[in-house]
């Protein structure tokens, strides 16, 4: 099965983020993701993002830091959030109350894509694989269902240090 559509939105009621991945054939699954766990997460989806190749081989922090930013703006102005998420009758394999994701696991697959897993604390739960794009596309997701649930929290991605003005020019003076 492949993913079809991602949503993540806040709901108060529970003060939790329901995580909707739905998949070409027609089955989907739902997930809680409290603060807790998201602030777990974060870190490990930029971990991911750093470990791109083309990041990975850059000499120092700054250029880490711009190209990262650089590929992620890149992929989430190509991706397509005009989309609402299709609400649609679907098959629910893990059943049809969210699942609470408790661990969360990321892991590389022979084709070199990301693989998330979200896991409840026993049973099954969700391995996504992402490739670069949809990895940033669901960082950007994330970041939107944060900003709006009132948690004091702030998901950022290291963003390359912009040079003072002036800085590193030589004047002279007569």
């Amino acid at each position: 099965m492949k993913l079809h559509q991602i949503k993540i939105e806040f709901v108060a009621e529970q003060d939790r983020l329901l995580l909707s991945v739905s998949t070409d054939d027609g089955k989907e699954v739902l997930l809680h993701l409290t603060r807790r766990c998201v602030k777990r997460l974060w870190p490990m989806l930029l971990d991911m993002a750093r470990s791109s190749p083309d990041v990975a081989v850059q000499s120092s922090p700054e250029a880490r830091a711009a190209l990262l930013e650089f590929q992620h703006e890149q992929a989430v102005r190509e991706a397509d959030f005009s989309q609402p998420y299709r609400e649609a009758p679907r098959e629910r394999p893990l059943g049809s109350e969210p699942i609470l994701a408790t661990r969360v696991q990321t892991r590389k697959d022979a084709n070199g894509n990301h693989v998330l897993s979200l896991l409840p604390a026993r049973g099954t739960g969700v391995h996504m694989t992402l490739d670069e794009r949809l990895l940033h596309s669901f960082c950007k997701l994330l970041q939107n269902a944060v900003t709006g649930s009132e948690w004091d929290l702030t998901l950022t991605l290291p963003r390359a240090p912009v040079p003072e003005s002036g800085a590193g020019e030589l004047r002279t003076i007569n």
